[in-house]
């Protein structure tokens, strides 16, 4: 975008160069180093752009390679100033156009924030509106390392943040602590009390992977819900093995089971379908700012409608966003219709369902072993049912129970010299 507009100002032209020698050409002017673009083959030559201040240049060239070169085009400022120069209202509009596109680029007009998961964007532009930094503001106003300094500092569980402005853009992107448990927020960071890892639910031990804790089970142990995997308490004992005293910790460990899982989904052999009856109404608007111009109304006077927008930021190149907006409003009008589905059908969405939620369990880190699930077609339903053998990650965490060790204190006897 930047290297076209450039070359627009400084004007260029389309050349048709034909001859015998028309390659030779073209060498020279690579070895002479005048750029070339757009270059095209045609009956009997070549088609290229070149820029003004290298067509001048080319003379000697054409004398030495015997080549007919014509001019097919004049594109660029200085022949659109030569061609309108006696218009002085699009010139003046010309110059009030770059004047407002110059004005634009010197403000922030779009915040984009990246990499967020447990966070909205709403939420981290509410936090940043506080701090002073929303759109529109100057770019000379922005502080990048403020803001990455004030995010870092209000959240605990964003790990790494960059700031950088882009055009007329602030593009943030952060990362945010993979290992932050749930229910941690920055506000309440998670505490270092000791816990201990429990099954979260009936299954047959595969691997355990002990980091912190001692660990209660073996690969092969069959365990139920509730039972103690890993124990945060740690014994301390004498020289003679009798414990006096225990030392707590967090366990953690890698606990991997083979569990299984009940499925089932149930949907109705009838459906209301919606059928469109051409209807609507449609609102254009314009958006500059905070202030929307809007051309006409639109009345919701259907039994049964909905209601649909789009809407598309203007920009002057990839990184210059300008405040200003275009879209339309549209109301269709539907009617609903009761509605059989095939048995074909049926089934296509019972497995489309199936397939999806095992795509979820593979995306929480549960692999699929085995499963059994089946279609069943009844009188005014289809179920979709079975069982699936699962191999999963089965630790959760628990408090350790706090146990205190009682001190046995003994009467030595006390010796008197007569």
């Amino acid at each position: 975008m930047d290297r076209t507009l450039v070359r627009w100002l400084r004007g260029y032209v389309r050349l048709h160069a034909a001859g015998c020698s028309a390659e030779r050409f073209l060498n020279l002017c690579s070895w002479h180093g005048i750029c070339i673009w757009g270059l095209t083959p045609v009956r009997g030559g070549y088609e290229m752009c070149m820029s003004l201040r290298d067509f001048r240049r080319i003379r000697p060239l054409v004398r030495k390679t015997h080549t007919k070169v014509l001019v097919a085009g004049r594109r660029g400022a200085p022949f659109a100033w030569s061609r309108y120069r006696k218009r002085r209202a699009f010139l003046a509009g010309v110059l009030l156009f770059a004047a407002l596109l110059k004005g634009c680029s010197l403000f922030i007009w779009d915040i984009r924030i990246e990499g967020n998961e447990r966070r909205t964007d709403e939420a981290l532009c509410a936090y940043l509106r506080s701090e002073g930094v929303a759109a529109p503001m100057l770019r000379g106003s922005v502080d990048c390392p403020g803001i990455v300094k004030s995010i870092r500092k209000e959240y605990n569980d964003i790990v790494w943040v960059s700031a950088s402005v882009e055009g007329s853009r602030l593009r943030i992107q952060i990362k945010e602590n993979e290992d932050t448990f749930p229910g941690e927020t920055a506000a309440q960071p998670q505490t270092s009390r000791p816990t201990d890892l429990v099954a979260s639910c009936d299954g047959v031990i595969t691997s355990i992977v002990t980091r912190a804790g001692v660990p209660q089970v073996h690969a092969g142990d069959r365990v139920e819900k509730g039972d103690i995997l890993v124990l945060g308490r740690v014994d301390v004992t004498d020289d003679s093995g009798e414990v006096t005293g225990y030392q707590y910790q967090k366990a953690d460990a890698d606990i991997r089971a083979d569990t299984t899982l009940e499925y089932a989904d149930e949907i109705a052999l009838t459906c209301e379908e919606k059928t469109y009856d051409g209807k609507k109404k449609c609102q254009p608007y314009l958006r500059i700012g905070d202030v929307t111009f809007s051309v006409g109304t639109v009345r919701n006077d259907y039994a049964r409608s909905e209601s649909s927008s789009w809407e598309r930021q203007v920009r002057a190149g990839e990184n210059v966003t300008l405040p200003v907006a275009f879209g339309v409003k549209q109301v269709r009008s539907y009617s609903v219709s009761e509605k059989t589905r095939t048995e074909e059908g049926i089934r296509e969405e019972l497995s489309g369902n199936f397939s999806r939620f095992c795509r979820e369990l593979k995306e929480k880190g549960i692999q699929i072993r085995e499963n059994n699930v089946k279609i069943h077609l009844y009188a005014d339903s289809a179920k979709a049912s079975g069982i699936l053998f699962l191999n999963r990650d089965i630790a959760e965490e628990a408090d350790t129970e706090i146990l205190t060790v009682e001190r046995k204190e003994t009467d030595e006897p006390v010796g008197t010299d007569d």
